[in-house]
């Protein structure tokens, strides 16, 4: 009796360890997945922007730059290495990114869990904070207003926003 209640209570000490490391691994891929679509988001360059273009820009047609170095870098540094990092490519700007833990479940009761590796999977998109109106005149000095979550602006360009006030990033679900 003592030892089947030894027993148990190892394998429920297994599971926790397996789950512990699975944890970690979304922990990780989550933070590439943000990582990658930040980095791709921060490095769009607005200068230059016609009306239509940033039209293109906030309906979802003009996306960012790729942005994958940075989830490699995240995902490193929470104990993961990137197996695969992708854009999106179904009309969202964003990033999926599957990731698999550096170091595996380890040594328990369950024969066959010590090399086993947790592996995870998240995806991150860039979204508008704000919708754009083109001007109605062709020669306008503005392209076009905004109009974002908390305030309106006509766009100026030669004094153009910040894209973390444009977009936001966030987790999702796919």
């Amino acid at each position: 009796m003592v030892a089947s209640l030894l027993f148990l209570g190892l394998a429920f000490f297994a599971v926790g360890q397996a789950g512990a490391t699975r944890n970690g691994a979304q922990s990780a891929a989550d933070a590439a997945a943000l990582a990658a679509a930040k980095d791709s988001r921060d490095r769009f360059v607005l200068d230059g922007l016609d009306g239509d273009g940033f039209g293109q820009l906030f309906d979802g047609t003009l996306i960012g730059e790729d942005g994958c170095g940075a989830g490699h870098a995240y995902a490193s540094r929470n104990g993961a290495t990137v197996q695969s990092c992708d854009a999106l490519g179904d009309g969202r700007w964003g990033f999926r990114v599957t990731v698999r833990s550096q170091k595996p479940v380890g040594d328990t009761v369950l024969p066959g869990t010590e090399g086993d590796h947790a592996v995870a999977t998240a995806t991150a998109v860039v979204v508008p904070r704000c919708t754009f109106e083109r001007a109605d005149e062709e020669d306008a000095p503005s392209p076009g207003s905004l109009e974002c979550e908390d305030f309106d602006l006509d766009v100026d360009p030669k004094d153009l926003p910040d894209m973390s006030d444009l977009f936001k990033v966030r987790l999702t679900e796919d």
